[in-house]
C-alpha cells in the first residue's frame, strides 16, 4: 500500500501555472535578510557570529528560485544547514546557527506546493536526512524535538492542502470549460440546422420557379449565398472555440429581441412571429434560450410538417413568467410514432436547466406544437 502511494507520488506532474516572480518575493527576501543581519549582529549567545550571519544573509536569496526550482532549493537550503552542523559537530560546538535560518522551512512549503512528485520525494528525502542529522548532533530536549517536527510537517501540509485546493479549483474550471464547450456544440447544431432547412427550402422553391419565374430563381440563390455564408461564419467561430479553447469574434447573443428576423412570407410556410406581454427584466440566459429554441422548432417545422403553410411563434411574458408557443398546420402520419430527436432532447435539457417546462406533441387540429415556460430570471 505505501509502495503504491509513493509510486503514485512519484508519477504527480508538477503543479500547473506557477506565479512568476513578483516583488513580494523580493520584500521577503530583504526581510530575511536584514532579520538575520540584526540577529547576528544584536543577539548575545550567537556561536559562530560572523560565519552563521554570512551563511542566514547569502542564503536568502535561494526564496526567488523556489517556485521554479524546488527541489535545488531545497537541497541548497537544507545541504548548507547540514554542513554547518556538520562543521560545528566535528569542532565540538552546539547550538550552531541564527533563528531567522527557520525561514529554509517556506522552501518545504515551495516543494510541496509546487514540485512534481519525485522532487517531492526526493526533497522530503533530504528534508528528513537534514532533520535527523540535527536532531543526533543537537538534541535539546522532546519538547523543542516535538516542536519542530510539528512546524515541519506543518509545512508540508500547508504546501499539500494550498496544492489540493488549487487542483480541486482547477478541476472544476475545466469542468466549466467542458460544459460551455458541450453549450457551444448544441448551439452550432441549432444555427447549422436552421440554416441549413432554410437553404433546403429556398433551394425548392427556386428550382420549381426556375421554369416560370427566372427572376423569382435568382432571388433564391441570393437568399441561399446569404444563408450560407451566415452559416459558415458561425460554424467558423464556434468551432475555433471548440478546437483550441482560443477566444472568438462574436456577434451580440441573439435573443427575444431577434425574434423577428425569423418571420416571412415567401416562399411557404409563412412564417408569423407575435411577441407580446411583459418582457422586462429578462434574464440573458432565458433571453438567448427563447430564440434558440424557437429557431429549433421552426427548424422541425420547416423539416418535418408535410404540407404546412404557416409556422407561428409566439412569445408572451407576465408575471414573472414567459411562454414560448410553436405551431404549424401541417399534417402528421397517425401511422408513425411520434419521435425525440435530438434537437428536441436539447430544448428540453435547456429548458430543464433553467426551471423551466417544455411540452412537444400534435395538437388537435393535425400540426405539431411547441410549448415552453421559463421563469424571467433563471433561479440562483
Amino acid at each position: 500500500m505505501i509502495t503504491t502511494a509513493v509510486r503514485s507520488l512519484w508519477d504527480e506532474p508538477r503543479a500547473a501555472d506557477p506565479p512568476e516572480r513578483a516583488w513580494r518575493d523580493r520584500v521577503l527576501v530583504g526581510v530575511v535578510m536584514v532579520t538575520a543581519l540584526l540577529e547576528g549582529i544584536l543577539r548575545e549567545d550567537v556561536t559562530w557570529r560572523p560565519v552563521v550571519t554570512i551563511v542566514a544573509v547569502g542564503l536568502a536569496p535561494v526564496l526567488l528560485w523556489r517556485r521554479t526550482h524546488p527541489l535545488v532549493c531545497v537541497v541548497v537550503g537544507f545541504g548548507t544547514g547540514t554542513a554547518l552542523g556538520l562543521a560545528s559537530e566535528l569542532a565540538g560546538i552546539s547550538g550552531v546557527g541564527l533563528h531567522t535560518m527557520s525561514y529554509i522551512l517556506v522552501l518545504v512549503y515551495a516543494l510541496v506546493r509546487w514540485g512534481s512528485g519525485r522532487q517531492i520525494v526526493l526533497g522530503l528525502a533530504v528534508v528528513l536526512v537534514g532533520a535527523a542529522f540535527s536532531i543526533a548532533t543537537d538534541y535539546t530536549g522532546a519538547t523543542e524535538l516535538f516542536g519542530g517536527l510539528a512546524i515541519l510537517a506543518a509545512a508540508v501540509a500547508g504546501g499539500a492542502a494550498f496544492r489540493y485546493r488549487a487542483e480541486s479549483w482547477r478541476r472544476a474550471l475545466d469542468q466549466v470549460r467542458s460544459q460551455e464547450r458541450v453549450g457551444l456544440a448544441r448551439e452550432l447544431h441549432d444555427s447549422v440546422a436552421h440554416h441549413v432547412s432554410a437553404i433546403t427550402v429556398q433551394a425548392q422553391a427556386g428550382r420549381a420557379m426556375a421554369g416560370i419565374r427566372p427572376e423569382a430563381a435568382l432571388d433564391a440563390l441570393a437568399a441561399i449565398e446569404g444563408e450560407a455564408s451566415r452559416t459558415l461564419a458561425e460554424m467558423r467561430a464556434m468551432v475555433r472555440v471548440l478546437r483550441d479553447g482560443a477566444p472568438a469574434e462574436y456577434a451580440p447573443q441573439l435573443g427575444v429581441a431577434d425574434l423577428m428576423s425569423l418571420a416571412r412570407r415567401d416562399p411557404a410556410p409563412v412564417v408569423d412571429v407575435e411577441v407580446a406581454g411583459d418582457l422586462a427584466g429578462l434574464g440573458p440566459q432565458v433571453d438567448a434560450a427563447v430564440y434558440r429554441m424557437a429557431q429549433e422548432a421552426l427548424t422541425n417545422a420547416l423539416r418535418h410538417a408535410r404540407n404546412a403553410t404557416r409556422v407561428e411563434i409566439k412569445v408572451t411574458g407576465g408575471a414573472g413568467r414567459l411562454r414560448l408557443r410553436v405551431t404549424d398546420d401541417g399534417r402528421t402520419d397517425p401511422a408513425r410514432p411520434v419521435t425525440h430527436g435530438f434537437g428536441l432532447r436539447g430544448m428540453t435539457e435547456r429548458v430543464q436547466l433553467l426551471g423551466g417546462t417544455l411540452h412537444a406533441g400534435p395538437t388537435p387540429e393535425g400540426g405539431w406544437a411547441v410549448d415552453a415556460e421559463l421563469p424571467v430570471e433563471v433561479p440562483r
